[in-house]
């Protein structure tokens, strides 16, 4: 794939367009979550009960997981900017359709059509950013480019949830669609050209997750969101334990400015130690889920332990999302894609486990179970996933196992060595 981004610049990031794309992701995930503290105002709105006013969280995130892997093939032949746009405004429209609809039919349409985009956009963006940037500073371009995602969740949620107390839950759709349509625009004029995919670039899916590496790592995607989700789905019932239960938005709060601090820490050392920062991350879940497991019932320690898990929170998709393009080289947004459906099908299977378990012992078994999760993930990660969490994102070799060099994007990453 050609494009005519700065990949050449060594002077300094492309800000702009990284920026960006940031926000365009912090939009994304606002459109995602938002209507979760809006239930009450939405049911009442739609005349539907906050059981079915939910459904407009979950149809959003099927749709996400259901589209990343065969929209990310489709549209591999086309240039990439206008089909990052259009998942932009794909987006707005929902948002547009949510602020003005009547009936709940259309709005549960509109948060599909949105959820379809979505999962496109996050196969897309880091692929688009790794692009804009050298080999060196591939991995900080796409913390910088993911920077919208803890910020949505730290700041975006409440400061949504807030507006629609506000000013009605009509008006902050409308709102999230005005600033759509503002980082549509932003994007059109920052982004780079970048071309489609040549024909004989077109790794096959299958041939792509065969490569190796990419199970482990789509396994380990997998059962993070798991680990993840099992405990943060019911955090705020867990929080009784410690006497908190009233304290959740502090306790929200500290989370998600550690998960700041840890995509920021992430995007300092991920292109030249990938993997210490894999394992490190996965030791500090483990370690959060043991200090909550075992000291729970203390405030103290569990702020601690919040703290350590946002920040590892922080760190965790951007990591990811780097091993996946280290890992497969020209495939990447193929790659991309395949995790995306990973993680959103690990966020849907968390609260499926957690739920089973918060029904049949209460929150006790929660950060038991996710305590285990993660320890055999970082197990794995240790043991086995070399070739999905290599050393660093740069190499100056080129493996037997990887794509021929006529397959190979000019600017792509190029595929781990075996170890």
């Amino acid at each position: 794939m050609t494009d005519t981004s700065t990949n050449e610049n060594t002077h300094g990031l492309p800000w702009a367009g990284l920026l960006a794309l940031a926000v365009a992701g912090f939009v994304t995930v606002l459109t995602e979550t938002v209507p979760a503290g809006l239930l009450p105002q939405i049911s009442n709105g739609l005349d539907v009960s906050q059981a079915t006013a939910g459904q407009l969280v979950t149809v959003y995130a099927a749709g996400s997981m259901l589209a990343a892997i065969p929209l990310t093939a489709l549209t591999r032949r086309w240039p990439r900017r206008p089909v990052l746009l259009v998942t932009i405004l794909s987006v707005v429209a929902a948002n547009a359709a949510t602020a003005a609809s009547p009936w709940f039919a259309l709005t549960f349409t509109g948060r599909l059509i949105a959820g379809l985009g979505a999962g496109l956009q996050w196969a897309m963006i880091a692929g688009y950013a790794m692009r804009m940037v050298p080999e060196a500073s591939k991995g900080r371009a796409l913390a910088i480019s993911m920077g919208g995602v803890p910020v949505a969740l730290a700041v975006g949620v409440p400061v949504g949830t807030a507006l629609g107390t506000s000013i009605g839950w009509r008006s902050t759709f409308a709102v999230m669609a005005v600033l759509g349509l503002v980082v549509t625009a932003w994007a059109r004029a920052a982004l780079p050209p970048s071309a489609a995919e040549a024909a004989h670039e077109r790794v096959p899916v299958k041939r792509v997750l065969m490569q190796p590496g990419v199970a482990i790592l789509m396994l380990t995607a997998f059962a993070f969101e798991v680990g993840h989700m099992n405990m943060y789905t019911y955090i705020a019932s867990f929080l009784s334990s410690s006497g908190l239960q009233d304290r959740v938005d502090v306790v929200l709060l500290v989370f998600g400015i550690a998960s700041i601090t840890g995509l920021w820490l992430t995007g300092m050392l991920i292109d030249r130690h990938l993997r210490a920062v894999v394992l490190t991350t996965f030791a500090a879940f483990t370690a959060a889920m043991a200090l909550l497991a075992t000291l729970g019932s203390s405030p103290v320690t569990t702020f601690i332990a919040i703290a350590v898990w946002g920040t590892a929170l922080g760190a965790a998709p951007t990591m990811l999302q780097a091993a996946s393009a280290r890992t497969v080289g020209s495939a990447m947004e193929i790659a991309q894609s395949m995790l995306v459906t990973m993680l959103n099908a690990g966020m849907a299977a968390g609260p499926l486990l957690g739920g089973a378990l918060y029904a049949a012992q209460g929150t006790s078994p929660l950060p038991w179970t996710s305590l285990a999760v993660f320890a055999a993930v970082l197990a794995l990660a240790t043991a086995t996933g070399r070739t999905a969490f290599p050393a660093s994102t740069t190499t100056s070799d080129t493996p037997a196992n990887s794509p021929a060099p006529q397959e190979q994007h000019a600017d792509a990453l190029a595929a781990p060595t075996s170890r």
